[in-house]
């Protein structure tokens, strides 16, 4: 059965450029981070009896930011929940990730993702996001993105992702 590793879009958020205007009552920055993310843990796979190396799946990964940030508040760790297709050594997905800033502040974002696969083993990916949401100094955030991830040999992977976002003041 075809193992599918997330390819998360993780929000990615680090040295914004805060730029204040006059007149305007937003906060807007550019995102700039990396994340390192587990083994997708549980993973549920269920095989489509179609043809060969066809299934969908569901599962959820755990990531820490290593180095991002947003309006100056460091990235710290997320969730990422995500459904997927893979055929062959092709996957495409979509979910949600739930990230955790140091304050404890929340940021919710969606994503579509799509990625490589090689003997069952995730390679790289891409994704765009968008930010859906957000708790405390987050209130009211927009924002979208991209994402590039490559696949680890552990079943880990590595994400570099990139965007904007505007808070309201």
């Amino acid at each position: 059965m075809r193992k599918l590793l997330l390819p998360v879009v993780v929000v990615c958020l680090i040295a914004p450029v805060v730029v204040a205007q006059t007149g305007t009552a937003a906060t807007t920055g550019a995102l700039n981070a990396s994340w390192h993310c587990t083994a997708p843990s549980p993973a549920y796979n269920i095989p489509v009896p179609d043809k060969a190396n066809h299934a969908y799946g569901l599962d959820q990964a755990t990531c820490t930011a290593t180095k991002g940030e947003i309006a100056g508040i460091k990235e710290k760790d997320g969730v990422a929940t995500e459904f997927a297709e893979v055929t062959g050594n092709a996957s495409t997905g979509h979910g949600v990730f739930v990230e955790t800033l140091a304050n404890g502040d929340k940021l919710t974002v969606a994503y579509q993702s799509k990625g490589t696969m090689n003997n069952n083993q995730f390679v790289s990916g891409t994704d765009t996001w968008t930010a859906t949401g957000g708790t405390g100094k987050l209130k009211g955030i927009t924002g979208k993105g991209t994402c590039k991830a490559k696949g680890n040999p552990d079943g880990t992977a590595d994400f570099d992702c990139t965007g904007t976002y505007s808070i309201p003041k």
